[in-house]
């Protein structure tokens, strides 16, 4: 009896083979944590401020223990509390307004612009009125570097001049991406990014950083990270958190870092693959002028009228995942959907969560899987 074959699936994020090809320093770099067994604290994670300093153009990097928790340091920083408002785009996960709701402050949810879907800077002017008009304090925009492109931050920052606001990026899938020749990492009061697995630069478990220019900050995030600790651990001076690296992240991120670039580099190449075979058949995502990209997922927009469901259904059945980031916007979640939007609402961050989906993407993803991916999705889209 003929048996017909499911075709091998593709990885969506591959990070074994970026596993592979780390290969010993890896292990030789976790077996140097294992020897001196400084395993909070170490001197990689010293050492991986510096290099990411140095990668960035950032003064001063703290390390912590998440993306969500940089976020949210920061916001501890600065006193960001109840009666406040921080300005967030809604087509983004969830960890930007749940920061602001940890620290007792009302996210004010803004729309995304449809083609680079980062904030809409119309929007976010529409929504600092609409917390005047509800008696919050505007405090702070959080724009999103989303899918690895880098934010409006010359749009962003001619929004808040004169508002008394500050700015908080969040880089965490677009660090290593570049603004107007800049690197992310040196915009506004401070940004921060996480080191998930998934990310284009990630470690093997959870880990983040904060980057910023401004010393006194950077010195509030050092106690905030352990406990709110002064002088001394045992005296405590402010509220804080256990928020540490872990240094044996910081030992696995160290190698990865002397790779990056060329990761970046690789990643860019698919992107411009995907671009030439899918262009005229899906929308395909753009660069803005004066960006550059890491390229956290490859984001398409299917045609109007196309059943979603069952185009991932037809990759699927090719050996070939997808995923929908992000099928609800924040503002259209149980957890969110009682915050304050922007007045005009948010058309462009609701038509989004129904017409994106993601392919396959990373750094090591070769020209034959890519052409196999490539007519996969215009076969799915032609039936």
């Amino acid at each position: 009896m003929n048996r017909q074959l499911r075709p091998q699936s593709i990885p969506f994020i591959d990070v074994a083979a970026q596993r592979r090809r780390l290969g010993r320093s890896l292990d030789e770099a976790v077996s140097r944590v294992l020897d001196h067994c400084q395993f909070v604290n170490g001197p990689e994670v010293t050492q991986l401020e510096a290099e990411l300093a140095a990668f960035s153009g950032a003064r001063h990097v703290v390390s912590c223990s998440s993306g969500t928790d940089a976020l949210l340091m920061v916001l501890m920083a600065k006193d960001v509390g109840s009666g406040d408002a921080v300005l967030c785009p809604s087509f983004t996960f969830c960890a930007t307004g749940e920061a602001v709701a940890l620290a007792g402050a009302t996210p004010v949810f803004v729309d995304v612009e449809a083609t680079t879907f980062n904030i809409d800077a119309a929007s976010l002017k529409r929504g600092i009125a609409t917390a005047r008009r509800l008696g919050l304090r505007p405090r702070a925009v959080i724009p999103v570097d989303l899918f690895g492109q880098s934010a409006d931050h010359d749009a962003i920052g001619a929004v808040v001049e004169g508002e008394g606001l500050f700015v908080l990026d969040d880089v965490a899938q677009g660090f290593g991406a570049s603004y107007r020749g800049r690197r992310l990492g040196t915009f506004g009061l401070a940004t921060a990014t996480s080191f998930f697995p998934a990310k284009p630069f990630g470690c093997f478990g959870d880990g983040g950083a904060i980057f910023t220019d401004d010393s006194g900050l950077a010195e509030t995030l050092r106690s905030v990270r352990v406990h709110g600790q002064g002088s001394d651990k045992y005296d405590n001076v402010r509220l804080g958190l256990t928020a540490r690296l872990d240094t044996m992240q910081a030992a696995i991120l160290i190698e990865k870092l002397k790779i990056f670039e060329d990761e970046i580099a690789a990643r860019n190449r698919v992107a411009e693959r995907y671009a030439r075979g899918l262009g005229n058949v899906v929308t395909v995502p753009r660069l803005a002028a004066g960006c550059t990209s890491v390229w956290a997922q490859y984001t398409i927009r299917l045609p109007e009228g196309t059943d979603r469901d069952r185009f991932a259904a037809a990759l699927k059945a090719q050996g070939i995942p997808t995923m929908v980031y992000y099928p609800k916007s924040m503002h259209q979640q149980t957890a969110y959907r009682d915050f304050p939007v922007a007045d005009g609402g948010l058309p462009v961050s609701e038509q989004l969560s129904g017409e994106v989906i993601s392919l396959p993407m990373h750094a090591y993803l070769d020209e034959p899987t890519q052409d196999r991916i490539i007519l996969a999705v215009r076969g799915a889209i032609s039936t």
